[in-house]
């Protein structure tokens, strides 16, 4: 099975994919435990660095581009300074960013993590600082976003959505971009909002939303099985469903009525599951747009997602160590 799945490694590259989402720019402050305040019972710390990564959105389109497929970021951001530098750690990922639409209305969405250094591995997060708005997107923006990615249909092999709720994938974009993109693969990192992507190729979720969507508890491989073929049914699914569930894998309900489980590779050090989700719809979408049946796709995501939950924060695999982790956990 590793040698049947490594290759279709080869075959990520050059799928083009538009990636339309809420775009973020992830802000990792970092700096050396010294001492306790005297001010409150916190630490103080010495800064030692700053780093901006793609978030939301952004990270399936860097998973993309890692693994040798080309990404053009449909989003909104606003009109400052962490647009700009948002702009910029995109396009040092190697991803088009001349489908981000500009709202002055709305702020570029950050989110700021204070990270300490304590003489572990990886430095340890003591708080989150977001600047975002949740409003909908006016009819006037999502005219533009809608021109965006009508001009880039033609090249694109897929289109990914990436729903963190934060204002811009409303149902009746969704809707006509469903319309203007028939024939094309579409794809859903859901989060939850899955009426939205009825008649998509592939949603992706994970137990708690699939929980909280179908309103009843899921434990066994026999409870995600019946929730994942539901939701293929329920949604009109024309590839089908898949739930991913942490260390136990993925559950897998293809649109030909087939249920497969899909057991997570035999990871160690695991450190931060930030961003698996993002991989995993990432490798999902481009190796079926290379032809993988959605089984064959899920397994490989499993293995790209293991790679990420031993990093902190975002993290975009690359080919080279797809393959490792096949070889070293197949």
């Amino acid at each position: 099975m590793v040698e049947s799945l490594k290759v279709w490694i080869a075959r990520l590259a050059g799928k083009r994919v538009l990636v339309v989402g809420d775009v973020f720019l992830d802000e990792y402050l970092t700096g050396r435990a010294a001492r306790l305040s005297r001010e409150a019972p916190v630490p103080v710390l010495e800064f030692e660095s700053r780093q901006h990564i793609p978030g939301g959105a952004g990270n399936p389109a860097a998973n993309i581009v890692g693994l040798g497929g080309a990404a053009a970021q449909i989003g909104v951001i606003g009109a400052d300074a962490a647009a700009d530098t948002l702009r910029g750690v995109l396009s040092t990922r190697g991803i088009d960013t001349s489908g981000l639409v500009t709202d002055p209305q709305r702020p570029t969405t950050v989110k700021m993590r204070l990270m300490a250094h304590m003489g572990l591995r990886f430095p340890q997060q003591l708080a989150r600082l977001d600047t975002l708005s949740r409003q909908a997107i006016s009819a006037a923006v999502e005219a533009q976003v809608l021109g965006a990615i009508e001009s880039r249909l033609g090249t694109a092999d897929a289109l990914l959505f990436s729903d963190y709720q934060t204002g811009l994938l409303t149902p009746s974009l969704v809707a006509a971009v469903r319309e203007r993109a028939a024939g094309k693969l579409l794809t859903a990192d859901a989060q939850g909002q899955f009426d939205k992507y009825e008649g998509f190729a592939v949603v992706k979720c994970n137990a708690d939303e699939a929980r909280d969507y179908l309103r009843r508890d899921l434990r066994g491989d026999a409870d995600f099985a019946a929730a994942a073929r539901e939701l293929c049914d329920r949604l009109r699914l024309t590839g089908g469903m898949v739930i991913t569930r942490g260390g136990e894998g993925a559950t897998v309900a293809a649109a030909d009525a087939t249920v497969a489980h899909c057991a997570a590779p035999a990871v160690t050090d695991v450190f931060d599951t930030v961003g698996a989700g993002d991989t995993t719809i990432a490798v999902l979408t481009l190796a079926v747009a290379a032809g993988a049946d959605l089984q064959a796709a899920t397994v490989l995501a499993n293995y790209a997602s293991g790679l990420v939950v031993r990093r902190v924060g975002n993290y975009a695999p690359t080919p080279d160590e797809l393959a490792w982790a096949l070889e070293t956990w197949g």
